[in-house]
């Protein structure tokens, strides 16, 4: 990647679109937008909204400094908090026609619309793509002027959305004669067990045809292609509207020649979408491997219709796509499968990056968002730190393809928050970007963004833009009379608002003790890595409910994911079926398979763009199981010895028992290639003014009390500087807060470090006289903090010898009270 280029690392989320820009200089800027690409403003105070001469302007200062004539061209639509749509439909459209950058104010040759007063919320929209938006802002271009050569790196949800909206291409499922249901049959799962009213799930395929032709499970041809009967069935599913088709033929796996067969027989009937098995997933499993081609072909359309609209609008950008196995290809190469977890993904990467170069070993990783909450667990000072999964269940869909370990929740700042008659609910609804939380003044539902407004954990005047704080009053106060009247409680419009981020917090926790507690891992031994806008407002409120002592925030928490994407290495990765046993002999017989799916992962990341002397060494895995069973666990290839004990370790681990003496198989083998990884320089932040005072006292709710608090700004920290909770810190692209017994301090490395107030007593007290006053007074910190936790302290009375005994500097109260050193 040229350095004297500009280049862009982008992650398009379901509410924001992230931005991390390095400039030809080097230096990194940052942006965050909509996701639907429409910019807010608001009509700044002093701005003459007509002038004499005739010509109208507005006026937003926070516009000032940008280039000039960038808005030229958009589309100006007022913003109307009382309709459903923000008026964006009804209002009159006005045509920006020039743009001082330098005060920000936008010029019109029409008249202004009625109702535009000091105060008035706008929205400016050209009807393309986030990115490009952001692009054009960055780069400070016009709608007239072309975008030139770019690096374009990029995460998205789009094959995310379109699978939980059932917005993909009309697809048809071939596959061999008699095995037209064999999706529908499934393979028996039960994933909600206990489900009195069990739903099937839908079909992704509109239509299954079947063809003439067998293979045996060895790879034999047992009946050969009926091609003439094969063109005519898929000439009529053609005519029928069927836009993709979805190739899946019985043991296709081991011998792939009837599938190419009828992928060029398809190709030439006219599909705009093939997709074929063999080439996606040369493993066994008919069903999974089917689920997996159905649902690439019913993506596939979608992130080439999204692939050509970036291209229309940067024809010479280079655009790579991240995929869900943490690594990037080219855009013209991706299929719909590889971009389920696009953007997670990323995620994931960044926090792995910044986790290893703040110091520690491993780490939660939170992503909230706007949409969702992903939390995964990273050893990051490992050489391969992520964890992957080869097949899961995305959006109610299976997919047999690497990505990373990723658990979702659907609790972002813009889950719904609502009564449904009994309780009260948080997700898994989400406002989106359009029309957005209420504070959006764009008639959208209550949501997480506005609890925290109402809390006072989201300052409305220091956000990107500027957020409607009374109508998330007037609405919280309906929901508040209605849950009252219903269950003759006496709620205030504040303790709902905690109610309802409590339950937020509930489920966020929930989901990272799936990820570790449930597998075996002590979550107390990492740092909580927080990043996405909203992660910064709850982290510590996670840690302390899960007995994690200490948050890690980094400058880029905001669109960590968009730097995670910046700092990804080209990737491919390829597995195939074996059956084998693992004995002496396994590695032998293994090798030549390995040197056939090496040479094939190779020909693939080359395609890519990527050079010979670009790419760092193989890494091999196999699949093992006992014989007999079906839950397979990846170790590294190597000696056969190592791999059993590997194997048996990890199997101890999460299943907690060993079949002494039983038979392990190889059941696949996988082999993963990556470019060089490409360091960001996380110093290299374009520097901003230093004011490492708190800039001003805003009001929050702290143990359900309003308080006065301090308010900091990151970028006027410096190193060594200190933060005693309650207090908020704000940044361009999220908010921190600080709760009470919590201690924040920017390191080194820049990073501000929260640690629990529990730890921090316990540090000061170590290497000194322990007399009783210090122990009164650290026993009373510890009882502060867990009451507030909600718990009983149990606790062995500390005495004067207590240096000798504990090391506090690692002291942490767990969620059930316990204090564990």
């Amino acid at each position: 990647m040229s350095e004297s280029r500009w280049q862009f690392f982008v992650d398009v989320g379901g509410t924001f679109t992230d931005v991390v820009a390095r400039q030809p200089d080097g230096t990194l800027v940052t942006l965050k937008l909509l996701s639907s690409g429409v910019v807010r403003g608001v009509v700044s105070a002093g701005s003459l909204l007509r002038a004499e001469s005739g010509r109208n302007f507005i006026i937003d200062s926070r516009f000032a400094g940008q280039a000039d004539g960038l808005w030229a061209g958009y589309e100006f639509r007022l913003v109307d908090s009382d309709s459903v749509d923000g008026g964006s439909s009804h209002a009159v459209a006005l045509r920006v026609a020039r743009f001082d950058g330098l005060s920000g104010t936008f010029h019109f040759d029409a008249s202004l619309p009625a109702g535009v007063t000091i105060g008035s919320g706008f929205a400016l929209s050209s009807r393309e793509e986030a990115p490009v938006v952001a692009i054009r802002c960055l780069m400070g271009l016009s709608l007239g002027d072309a975008i030139g050569s770019v690096d374009v790196r990029l995460g998205t949800t789009r094959a995310t959305n379109a699978l939980l909206e059932r917005k993909g291409s009309r697809v048809g499922f071939v596959t061999t004669r008699g095995f037209g249901d064999i999706l529908k049959i499934g393979n028996q799962d039960r994933p909600e067990l206990f489900a009195l009213n069990v739903r099937k799930r839908d079909d992704l395929a509109e239509c299954a045809v079947e063809v003439d032709e067998r293979m045996s499970a060895t790879g034999d041809v047992l009946v050969s292609l009926d091609e003439v009967r094969a063109r005519a069935t898929l000439t009529e599913m053609r005519k029928n509207g069927i836009e993709a088709a979805a190739i899946c033929l019985l043991h296709a796996h081991i011998n792939p020649d009837h599938e190419e067969h009828l992928a060029q027989i398809a190709e030439e009937v006219g599909f705009s979408q093939v997709s074929v098995s063999s080439r996606l997933s040369r493993v066994e499993k008919i069903v999974s491997r089917g689920d997996t081609t159905v649902a690439d072909a019913y993506l596939g359309g979608v992130m080439g219709a999204y692939v050509a609209s970036l291209r229309q609008s940067m024809p010479h950008a280079r655009i790579k796509l991240m995929t869900s196995s943490g690594g990037l290809i080219d855009a013209a190469n991706v299929t719909g499968k590889d971009t389920v977890l696009s953007g997670p993904a990323g995620g994931v990467v960044g926090c792995a990056y910044v986790t290893r170069a703040a110091g520690f070993d491993r780490a939660i990783g939170f992503d909230m968002g706007g949409t969702s909450t992903d939390v995964s667990r990273v050893e990051a000072s490992l050489s391969s730190p992520f964890e992957y999964q080869h097949e899961t269940v995305k959006a109610g869909v299976r997919i047999q393809t690497p990505m990373i370990a990723i658990e979702t929740v659907a609790a972002g700042g813009g889950s719904v928050c609502l009564f449904d008659g009994q309780k009260l609910v948080v997700g898994p609804h989400s406002a989106g970007s359009e029309p957005g939380p209420a504070c959006y003044g764009r008639g959208g539902p209550l949501t997480v963004t506005d609890m925290n407004v109402a809390l006072g954990r989201v300052v409305a005047d220091r956000f990107p833009f500027p957020l409607d704080e009374m109508i998330v009053e007037r609405k919280l106060a309906v929901l508040a009379a209605e849950v009252n009247r219903v269950t003759g409680a006496s709620l205030r419009s504040v303790g709902l608002a905690a109610g309802f981020v409590e339950i937020a917090v509930a489920h966020m926790a929930s989901a990272i003790r799936k990820i570790s507690i449930a597998k075996g891992y002590d979550v107390s031994k990492y740092v909580l890595t927080t990043f996405g806008g909203a992660g910064g407002q709850h982290a510590c409120a996670i840690a302390r409910r899960l007995g994690i002592r200490r948050v890690l925030c980094n400058r880029f928490a905001g669109v960590l994911s968009a730097l995670g994407i910046g700092v990804a290495s080209a990737k491919r990765i390829v597995e195939r079926s074996v059956h084998d046993v693992l004995d002496e002999g396994a590695v032998e017989r293994l090798a030549s398979v390995f040197v056939d799916v090496g040479s094939q992962v190779r020909r693939a990341i080359l395609a890519d763009g990527e050079s010979e002397d670009e790419l760092d060494g193989l890494i091999e895995t196999v699949d093992l199981c006992y014989a007999g069973q079906a839950s397979l666990i990846s170790v590294d290839f190597g000696d056969w010895g190592t791999m059993r004990s590997e194997f048996e370790a990890k199997h101890k681990q999460l299943y907690g028992y060993t079949h002494e003496g039983r038979a392990i198989e190889v059941r696949a083998v996988r082999v993963a290639l990556s470019g060089k990884r490409r360091d960001v320089p996380l110093d290299a932040m374009a520097a901003k003014g230093r004011a490492s005072s708190a800039i001003e006292m805003v009001r929050m709710v702290v143990s359900g009390e309003m308080r006065d608090v301090p308010l900091y700004k990151r970028e006027g920290l410096t190193v060594g500087d200190a933060i005693d909770g309650p207090a908020i810190v704000i940044e361009e692209t999220s908010t921190i807060v600080v709760d009470e017994g919590w201690r924040g301090v920017v390191t080194e490395t820049g990073d501000l470090v929260l640690t629990d107030g529990a730890v921090v007593a316990a540090k000061q007290i170590v290497g000194t006289a322990a007399d009783p006053v210090q122990l009164e007074l650290f026993n009373n910190q510890f009882a502060s903090i867990a009451e507030q936790m909600g718990t009983t302290l149990r606790r062995t009375a500390l005495s004067t010898n207590v240096k000798e005994r504990l090391d506090f500097s690692c002291a942490v109260f767990t969620p059930t009270g316990d204090l564990v050193v």
